[in-house]
């Protein structure tokens, strides 16, 4: 299908594609969409900081009575040991106000889940349901103002006391504060503090503890301190405050010791005796809030487009192409490459999004909770969280752009999400942090590869990337493609078309770029300790590229697999488009490497170039199917509550060219000083033409000539 004619022809099937995109838990997304529709509880813009907090807790509440948000928990709680549910639901309430999804992920995705996770029975009796059902309003005490992503270096302490059988509780100096924490600054009555546990003078590392923080008057208790974080950037809904500690005891039992505990002699003990895999193993058991901001970024970036692809196929500006009509703006090639390939990448996310969830719902419901499964799902979490995070601002600021001025206005929710989200980069792991624990993975799963080769082996291991290296550098493969292109573009996008050749593309970078960095770094375990940090230092930049090509990588493999469901022959249209879109997204990664790939030999300029060219061609394509697409996230008027994507454009739209035509068909329009000079040129042309003597005439002797008058020189 090479023309755009080709491409009108094809028809998506909105409601099958809208199904598959809701994924595995689609019945409890669309109950919380249900539940997000309702005015009570979404968010009235323009309240203040105060009167927006009191409504956000005041809607959990009412998630409480409803009782979606008690999924994941155990059902003798009440709850129905459905995680991959509770967080599909969790997710969605990002479409009522992103601070009711953050503030409800506070109490019931860390506050309640450390308390599930990390305790045992006697907890789940004793503290999980005032938890569960909002009699304790909670906050999650991990981060600290001085070790935010650092949380093995947490300087709050919990020493143990055998004389009294009680943790005294300690923030030492005020970058041990725990800082930016949910609930701390009005609501919560208790907390899960993550400190330094001391006992018989061994500090065992970090373990979390279940500490009252204020009495039922509101007021803190002796020893507990905190402020006000006051008026953030966004999500001021959240009462985000600071807390710190002073001699605050609490009974040895508040311990959450599923993974460590303490006697009454004060002798420690855990199940797992590695302390370092003891810390990782306690923080996994956390990983749902990666999980959902993933799941919520996503999702806002689908209503952004929703707002800004509704609103641009709607919006009229210029007469480009027409005397009278102006041209609908989506139809702009430029509109198209701000908004298309946002759009493929938000697909890709929501593939990928839902696979990461069926990983978290098996590890967290038993069925595959080994090691490596809990290994694999925190790298999962690690390289999808940022790339979803970050595309979300880039695509709701991009959004904003596309909508021009209504785009800035606060009514059309675009802002009011970007502010939002602009937290979610640093939120549960500093995205670059987090990705230099996929790298770091990637190095790992690298090096074993080798760890028990032989001599022999590891020789033909160097030659062979030195043949690679030989190969690329140069310039061989470039030729070789150039070859068999024949000079002819045609056979080059037939190449990048290819799913097997974009898969090797994305999948050679990444392999490629870790191998560079292993090299570089091979000879770092003889050197010195503050050597080996310096040689990593020097490679830190490049590990971050490759685990976010890595993730690239994934999202990829997912929206291809999510294609392979789709059967050509029983709905080509749908087949079509969603193959359009995959190959934007994954030849778009390519395009946005393609440095890369020139420097590094695996592109010869043609097909670069030829590359370009075709995504163009695949934008035009796309461009018809734009609003069904985005129609396909199933976001209604009460999830995107913005008048631009209403539909109120198009009637206005519609009521100025109604009421242009009846001016023209009227005869009533008022004639445009342009076209009058235009038709006054034209006749002054067509008038000199004529007076202008003729080649016959030309050729004769001219009579003298007479004596102007007066009248015909001031003429």
């Amino acid at each position: 299908m090479d023309s755009p004619a080709d491409a009108d022809a094809v028809r998506v099937d909105t409601e099958a594609l809208g199904r598959q995109l809701l994924g595995t838990w689609a019945e409890a997304r669309l109950a919380s969409r249900k539940l997000a529709g309702r005015p009570e509880m979404q968010r009235i813009e323009g309240q203040s900081k105060e009167e927006h907090r009191e409504r956000v807790f005041g809607q959990l509440k009412l998630l409480v009575e409803d009782g979606q948000v008690l999924r994941a928990f155990p059902s003798a709680q009440g709850g129905k040991d459905d995680h991959g549910g509770n967080i599909a639901g969790f997710e969605e309430l990002v479409s009522a106000d992103p601070s009711l999804q953050i503030k409800s992920g506070v109490q019931w995705g860390l506050f309640a889940a450390a308390i599930l996770h990390l305790g045992t029975e006697y907890h789940h009796e004793a503290f999980l349901p005032g938890a569960m059902n909002l009699d304790v309003p909670g906050a999650f005490a991990m981060t600290e103002i001085g070790h935010g992503s650092d949380v093995a270096s947490v300087a709050t302490t919990a020493t143990y006391d055998e004389a009294t059988q009680e943790f005294v509780i300690n923030t030492p100096f005020r970058a041990a504060w725990k800082e930016f924490l949910g609930n701390a600054a009005v609501h919560g009555t208790a907390a899960t503090v993550f400190a330094q546990l001391i006992t018989k003078g061994v500090n065992h590392g970090v373990h979390a503890l279940y500490v009252p923080i204020r009495d039922e008057s509101g007021e803190f208790l002796p020893g507990v301190g905190g402020e006000d974080d006051g008026l953030k950037g966004g999500l001021n809904g959240i009462d985000n405050g600071r807390l710190h500690f002073s001699d605050v005891r609490v009974p040895r039992v508040n311990l959450l010791n599923r993974y460590g505990d303490v006697a009454e002699d004060g002798t420690y003990s855990s199940p797992i005796a590695s302390p370092g895999r003891r810390f990782f193993t306690m923080l996994g058991t956390l990983v749902q809030g990666r999980v959902s901001l993933d799941g919520a970024a996503t999702a806002a970036s689908a209503m952004g487009l929703a707002i800004a692809i509704t609103y641009g196929s709607q919006r009229r500006q210029f007469t480009a192409g027409s005397d009278t009509d102006e041209e609908v703006i989506l139809d702009y090639q430029r509109h198209q490459r701000r908004l298309l390939p946002l759009l493929a990448t938000t697909y890709a996310a929501t593939f990928a999004h839902d696979e990461f969830l069926v990983k978290f719902d098996s590890v967290f419901s038993g069925k595959a909770d080994s090691d490596a499964d809990r290994e694999d799902l925190e790298t999962l979490a690690a390289a999808l969280k940022p790339l979803s995070t970050w595309h979300a601002l880039d695509t709701l600021q991009e959004a904003r752009e596309a909508c021009g001025g209504a785009g800035f206005m606060a009514s059309n929710r675009l802002v009011g999400l970007r502010a939002d989200l602009d937290v979610f980069v640093t939120f549960e792991g500093d995205n670059n942090v987090l990705l230099q624990l996929v790298a770091k993975r990637l190095l790992t799963d690298y090096s074993k590869k080798f760890a028990k080769a032989d001599p022999a082996a590891l020789a033909r291991l160097v030659a062979s990337q030195a043949a690679d290296r030989a190969y690329h550098g140069s310039g061989l493969r470039s030729l070789a493609q150039t070859v068999a292109d024949f000079g002819s573009t045609a056979r080059s996008v037939d190449h990048l078309r290819d799913e097997n050749s974009q898969r090797e593309l994305l999948t050679d970078r990444v392999e490629t770029m870790i191998a560079g960095v292993a090299g570089a770094l091979r000879e770092a375990r003889h050197m010195s300790k503050a050597d080996a940090a310096a040689a990593f230092n020097a490679q830190q930049n490049e590990l971050i590229e490759a685990a976010r090509a890595h993730g690239e990588l994934l999202q990829w493999e997912a929206f291809t697999r999510a294609l392979s469901t789709w059967d050509e022959s029983t709905d080509p249209g749908t087949t079509q488009v969603l193959t359009w879109l995959r190959d934007l997204f994954g030849l778009g990664l390519i395009e946005k490497h393609a440095a890369w790939y020139l420097i590094n030999g695996r592109l010869s300029p043609q097909r670069a170039q030829s590359l370009t060219a075709y995504i163009d061609r695949l934008l035009t394509r796309i461009r018809p199917h734009a609003v069904d697409l985005v129609d396909a996230f199933g976001y209604g008027p009460e999830h995107l509550r913005a008048p631009i994507a209403s539909g109120i454009e198009q009637e206005r739209q519609d009521e100025a060219r109604a009421y242009y035509a009846e001016q023209r068909s009227s005869g009533t329009a008022p004639l445009d000083e342009k076209v009058l000079a235009k038709q006054a040129a034209k006749a002054a042309k067509a008038a000199a033409a004529a007076s202008a003597p003729s080649k016959k005439q030309q050729g004769k002797p001219s009579a003298k000539p007479s004596r102007p008058t007066a009248t015909a020189a001031a003429k």
